[in-house]
């Protein structure tokens, strides 16, 4: 190690080390990522870390308020920006408050308490920082570790909701409880915050074994590695007469709740194509969601008013957890005429977007020649 080396590590041990000064409370992201580096780059990518500042939400939240008034937005900030919640900061007035589902958050809860409508977090803002790792020490606030932290009860009051008049709007942590990965005793994390060989603190701060971490990116629907290995499917055909057959074998392969999980305006669309030689052109849709009504039986087609008024699901056409289901269509393409066929899966995840490309996105696409 040259000398140069040497002097940055002692400035950097002398800043960072058991001089440093108290977090504030509840402290902003930043301050924590000055130590946990590598997890906080992961969790800046995350939904979480956009969780208050998305585009959409934004839109979602300034309709919320304008149909239902300025106390309804805190149905929403209660989730996108809990901290926001919790120091009754609903102007947004603090930087800490845009950061969505922040680490000062999550690293606060105590308990989960499951004796309400929905679940709660019991959370102390203190320089004590909760979280799955026992017999840990750190430099810059104190440690206590959380059992809460290793079961998906640390992720149910975001993850499941009933509204004001008791419909379950949110309902991805009971489909998990009913599941059999619940049974299994594979949890949220198993699938969306997997173990993997990192460092809890920079080095530079802290010279610390490398130990199993929780990866903070927390990939979810938006992703297509996460879709696209949670939905299979197998694309065939067969003549019968003068009609082309296709079949669509699709399975919830690994999801331990329902595909799609979440707000019920969420939806996943088959498309099939079947592109005749002769020039027929079909195109047919299956549709997965969940539909819910208002009091009066309307169906919802706008988010704030689905977690607000949502009293009564129309239809449920989701794939349950292992789920599997044949869909088939008939085309009038007749025997002796080559077709093209396709079948594109695709994730539908805002009515209110502007752009096809903030709307939805495609996962999944298979083809097949018939001759």
């Amino acid at each position: 190690m040259g000398p140069r080396l040497s002097l940055a590590l002692v400035v950097l041990s002398a800043a960072y080390g058991a001089v440093q000064p108290p977090l504030d409370t509840p402290a902003s992201a930043e301050a924590c990522g000055r130590c946990h580096r590598a997890i906080h780059e992961a969790w800046k990518t995350s939904a979480h870390a956009g969780a208050m500042e998305s585009r959409l939400f934004q839109d979602a939240l300034e309709l919320t308020e304008a149909d239902f008034g300025a106390d309804a937005r805190k149905v929403c900030l209660e989730c996108h920006s809990p901290i926001a919640f919790r120091t009754a900061d609903f102007r947004l007035r603090r930087k800490v408050s845009w950061e969505g589902v922040t680490c000062d958050y999550c690293h606060s809860v105590r308990e989960v308490t499951f004796d309400g409508p929905n679940p709660k977090a019991r959370v102390e803002f203190t320089q004590v920082k909760s979280g799955p790792l026992q017999n840990v020490t750190s430099v810059g606030h104190e440690t206590v570790y959380s059992a809460v932290h290793t079961t998906a009860a640390i992720c149910a009051p975001c993850h499941d909701y009933r509204n004001a008049l008791g419909f379950p709007v949110l309902t991805t942590y009971s489909e998990w409880k009913n599941s059999r990965f619940a049974k299994e005793g594979k949890a949220c994390q198993w699938c969306h915050m997997n173990r993997v060989e990192g460092e809890v603190v920079d080095p530079r701060i802290q010279q610390v074994s490398l130990a199993k971490i929780n990866l903070h990116v927390m990939p979810g629907s938006h992703s297509i590695e996460q879709l696209a290995s949670t939905v299979k499917a197998r694309l065939s055909t067969e003549r019968q007469g003068d009609s082309l057959r296709v079949f669509v074998d699709v399975a919830n392969t690994v999801a331990g709740h329902s595909v799609p999980t979440g707000s019920p305006l969420r939806q996943i669309v088959l498309e099939v194509k079947a592109d005749g030689y002769g020039g027929q052109h079909f195109r047919e849709q299956r549709v997965y969601r969940r539909a819910v009504a208002d009091q009066q039986g309307k169906e919802i087609d706008r988010e704030p008013v689905a977690f607000l008024r949502a009293a009564s699901v129309l239809s449920d056409t989701r794939l349950a957890p292992g789920e599997k289901r044949r869909e088939s269509f008939a085309f009038a393409i007749p025997a002796g005429t080559s077709a093209q066929v396709s079948a594109t899966f695709w994730y539908y995840y805002s009515p209110l977007a502007r752009t096809e490309a903030q709307k939805r996105v495609t996962f999944l696409a298979l083809q097949q020649l018939v001759k």
